[in-house]
């Protein structure tokens, strides 16, 4: 993996990631001709259904303020938010590709695209942005399938460890650990009849789970899950000392119950709640955590690496991608939304209230110097490397669920965590 060292080589990262995504991707086959057909250059109004996880992520209010701007500034577009948790929202976009009913803007996770793209449920926005005359050049990445682009991330979140420091403290632990020795001996110490030390959900629903919660433990210690673009569970000392890891804390009864149909937002919510000490997740989710318990007291920091490694860390990241449906009648007036969205200034806006690292590569989110929290973050993203190996995959939500199926099977005692990677594997094996 690559190595990233400052604002301009993260940029080349995601650059970078995309461009393995794209050989990954060379067998799948892209969606429809796109079709530009513009009503609002007729005269007529259109409206935009724009569905996304978004807005309730964001501060109250903020998400449509944007679009009230690019409503002033595109007369005859109205933008319709359809807005929801991230679980329900990629249901309802699973079933609206499904049916043909897709909203005619939608946000996405990378996780999905091949899969939407191999549907032809999403538009190649390579030929939109080639009619519309547009500057690949500004944006940071772009998500590939066969050489088309369908999916352009408009920010990027890192997922770093949160911890209560209330918690912490009470429980006699001075800072948040730095390797999984101390993470497992301060989860320990924090668990009680109330509260557990760790969270981790692994519902086979969203399994989203294992990308962030599970492999983010083998790319902190520089490890990963593939070997020369090919699944590598077994015989792969990364994956065996993480889930082994994590085996032992399920075994001592610090993580908290309920792992195998908790989703992220639940996740979110017990540890804004102060009934989990630590937990690994976006810093999209500082707001919500903020506002729902003005009064906890929580820090970031590097997620916890094996003892004695002391190289760059991996950090996992994830996007909020957008994308133009295929069933769209208003295709050209979606790509003016995404415009919008990916400019200078706007992308600069979002990103900031956003807490997040921008899509445009000219754009630049003030909170590194308002916040002490996001300056700390940046400074992790600073100090280490970008990754997700999950990103760009085919079938890549597919691949996480059979990992989770496995590894709840280990978890629960029904066979080995050995057996479970040996499965795994030849399930992915399958689907490669």
């Amino acid at each position: 993996m690559g190595r990233v060292m400052g604002k301009g080589a993260h940029v080349g990262r995601f650059i970078a990631l995309t461009a393995v995504a794209s050989l990954a991707l060379a067998a799948c086959s892209g969606g429809g001709d796109a079709d530009t057909g513009s009503d609002s250059d007729s005269g007529e109004d259109v409206t935009l259904e724009f569905s996304q996880w978004w807005e309730p992520e964001l501060p109250d209010g903020a998400f449509r303020e944007l679009m009230d701007q690019f409503e002033e500034e595109n007369p005859g577009i109205t933008v319709d938010l359809l807005s929801g948790p991230y679980a329900s929202t990629k249901e309802q976009v699973v079933a609206g590709a499904a049916a043909g009913t897709m909203s005619d803007v939608v946000g996405l996770d990378g996780a999905w695209v091949s899969d939407f793209a191999d549907q032809g449920a999403i538009t190649d926005l390579s030929a939109v942005m080639s009619d519309a005359g547009y500057d690949e050049s500004q944006l940071a990445s772009q998500v590939k399938v066969d050489d088309k682009t369908y999916m352009i991330p408009v920010v990027n979140f890192v997922y770093p460890m949160f911890t209560n420091d209330a918690l912490l403290a009470g429980a006699g632990v001075t800072a948040p650990p730095a390797t999984r020795t101390e993470f497992a001996d301060a989860a320990a110490k924090i668990t009680t009849d109330s509260t557990y030390g760790w969270i981790l959900p692994l519902s086979l629903e969203a399994p989203n789970g294992i990308q962030n919660d599970v492999m983010s433990w083998v790319w902190a210690s520089g490890g990963s899950m593939l070997d020369d673009g090919q699944p590598a569970l077994t015989d792969n000392e990364d994956v065996t000392s993480a889930t082994d890891y994590i085996q032992g804390m399920w075994d001592d009864g610090v993580i908290a119950p309920g792992s195998f149909t908790m989703k992220e937002q639940d996740k979110v919510e017990e540890f804004s709640n102060g009934r989990v000490g630590m937990m690994i997740d976006s810093l999209a989710h500082v707001n919500l955590i903020r506002e729902s318990n003005p009064d906890l007291d929580f820090s970031i920091s590097a997620i916890p690496a094996e003892d004695g490694y002391t190289g760059e860390r991996g950090i996992p990241y994830a996007s909020w991608g957008i994308g133009i449906a295929e069933n769209s009648e208003h295709k050209e007036e979606a790509f003016k939304l995404v415009e919008f969205l990916m400019s200078e200034s706007v992308n600069s806006e979002l990103s900031s209230i956003a807490n997040a690292f921008p899509g445009n590569t000219t754009s630049v989110p003030d909170f590194v110097e308002e916040d002490e929290l996001f300056g700390t973050a940046f400074e992790i993203y600073q100090s280490g490397f970008p990754a997700n190996e999950f990103t760009g995959l085919p079938v890549a939500e597919q691949l996480m669920r059979d990992f989770g199926e496995e590894f709840q099977k280990a978890l629960d005692g029904q066979q080995s965590m050995q057996d479970a990677l040996a499965a795994a594997q030849t399930k992915w094996e399958e689907e490669f």
